[in-house]
């Protein structure tokens, strides 16, 4: 195990971190909140100059493997979590820790889930922080150090595979950092549009930034109690909504969109499964909902919106949808578990997972009533490896387990069997909302600390894709041979 390497990239992360938080501070200052702004201040100074200290002296030797890069993302989640609360708590905004760390997990793996009843009693640089957690998550943060670090050689390859979401991340160009460049670019650009489409709908800036940090990391962090029903605006929906379904696209699509490969990129079978299943639960969330809204435009309007959040697992809402009938309900809590596209800002267990599921089954099935037939599972044009079928079907077990684990942990609260199921369900996917309890218009906050910790986990889990938060609790990967 090299841990001079892991030490050396705790401290960037650390130190990334800090710099991050001048902007929050920066806001603080615009908004006359002197006391966050000198918190935000003093804690940016410690991060930069302890992340510093952790980094000072470069590693002679900065090689590690699969394993070590596994336990490295999963080490700077948690310090970058921990130490994001820090504010929350300090400042008494929210006075418990364990409150405060599940709020900034939430933030960072772009759940949203959370334990604030007020959420608008939160000052401005407050609310800065906790959805900036999104933007900085969504891409993920060890991507971003990878942008604007001059790193070069195959591990750094390791550390981006445990991030990025999928069964498959490869590069968009030759040279990693330069792939991190160009999803940064994009993430960036998107972020942008979306802001000025929402102020040119009248909301606010302070509301547009805020909303879009909180679309583009598919997160759904709201700034009013009621989310984005509180704008009762059906322009800021629609713009939301598409953009929302923007951010849970594969971002190599966007990138041959913009090397004028478009057609290719609209060829993508993830892609159209993606559209198909969006499309699907509209129409039909629309049609059973249509006794409860005057017109079926505003059916579709409404539906269109959850739809497009919860499959992106983001989360933000424009109807209590615990009202809605069970067959609608039930479509919502299905969309949980499909997720966005591989490659996205989305959580859940990706639109090409499924499918790769669902053919491997199949090809199965042939098997048993054509022993001797010769058959492959074909994704996206091309041939799909056993060994990644194989991952897949490991990876959908595993993520049963700990998904089933989770909610016998959490039944200790006695919440009914729904809020329960749908608690961990809206935590390990990182959608934010469940049902009842913790639906639209209910958050986390009864839950015990216990509870809280175990679902903050599962955040972890879902986001950085179960195996490197798995590595932690592995003692034969702490038992690696040191590499000097």
């Amino acid at each position: 195990m090299n841990y001079k390497m892991i030490r050396y990239m705790l401290g960037q992360v650390v130190r990334t971190e800090g710099f991050l938080m001048l902007l929050p501070s920066l806001c603080s200052l615009l908004y006359g909140e002197h006391r966050h702004f000198f918190l935000f201040l003093t804690m940016s100074f410690l991060l930069i100059s302890g992340g510093s200290y952790l980094c000072w002296k470069t590693p002679r030797n900065r090689t590690f493997y699969a394993a070590e890069g596994f336990v490295m993302v999963a080490l700077s989640w948690v310090f970058l979590s921990a130490l994001g609360a820090l504010p929350f708590w300090i400042s008494g905004q929210i006075p418990s820790f364990i409150d405060a760390f599940f709020e900034t997990v939430s933030g960072f793996t772009t759940t949203g889930s959370s334990i604030l009843n007020d959420v608008e009693a939160l000052s401005h640089g407050m609310l800065f922080w906790r959805s900036f957690t999104h933007w900085i998550g969504g891409m993920g943060v060890l991507v971003f150090v990878l942008a604007i670090l001059p790193m070069s050689g195959g591990w750094a390859m390791h550390l981006m595979r445990a991030e990025a979401p999928g069964p498959e991340v490869g590069k968009l160009v030759s040279k990693l950092r330069s792939t991190a460049k160009i999803l940064y670019g994009i993430y960036v650009a998107l972020t942008l549009l979306q802001v000025l489409l929402l102020c040119a709908g009248h909301m606010p800036l302070f509301d547009s930034l805020l909303t879009a940090f909180g679309t583009a990391g598919t997160g759904g962090f709201g700034i009013k109690n009621t989310s984005i029903a509180f704008y009762q605006s059906a322009y800021a929906d629609v713009v939301i909504s598409v953009f929302m379904l923007l951010f849970g696209v594969n971002f190599n699509l966007f990138y041959l969109m913009l090397a004028g490969q478009v057609g290719r990129a609209l060829k993508s079978e993830e892609l159209r499964y993606y559209l198909g299943i969006v499309a699907a639960a509209t129409l039909l969330i629309a049609c059973n909902t249509l006794p409860y809204y005057e017109k079926f435009s505003t059916a579709l309007r409404y539906s269109f919106f959850q739809v497009s959040s919860i499959i992106t697992t983001t989360g933000f809402t424009t109807a209590n949808y615990d009202l809605w009938p069970g067959f609608s309900q039930c479509i919502l809590v299905l969309l949980m578990f499909i997720g966005a596209c591989a490659g996205s800002t989305g959580g859940g267990l990706k639109i090409s997972r499924i499918v790769i599921l669902f053919k491997g089954a199949r090809r199965e099935i042939s098997r048993m009533t054509h022993p001797r037939a010769v058959s492959a599972v074909r994704f996206e044009g091309r041939v799909v490896e056993n060994d990644t079928v194989q991952k897949v079907f490991i990876y959908f077990i595993t993520f049963m387990a700990l998904f089933a684990g989770s909610v016998l942990l959490i039944s200790l609260n006695e919440f009914d069997f729904t809020s329960t199921f749908t608690a961990v369900a809206a935590c390990i996917n990182n959608i934010g909302p469940g049902l009842n309890i913790v639906g639209a218009t209910g958050n986390f906050s009864q839950f015990s600390a216990f509870s809280k910790l175990i679902l903050s986990l599962d955040m972890l889990v879902g986001r950085l894709e179960i195996f490197p938060m798995l590595m932690l609790f592995s003692p034969a990967v702490w038992r690696l041979r040191k590499k000097e």
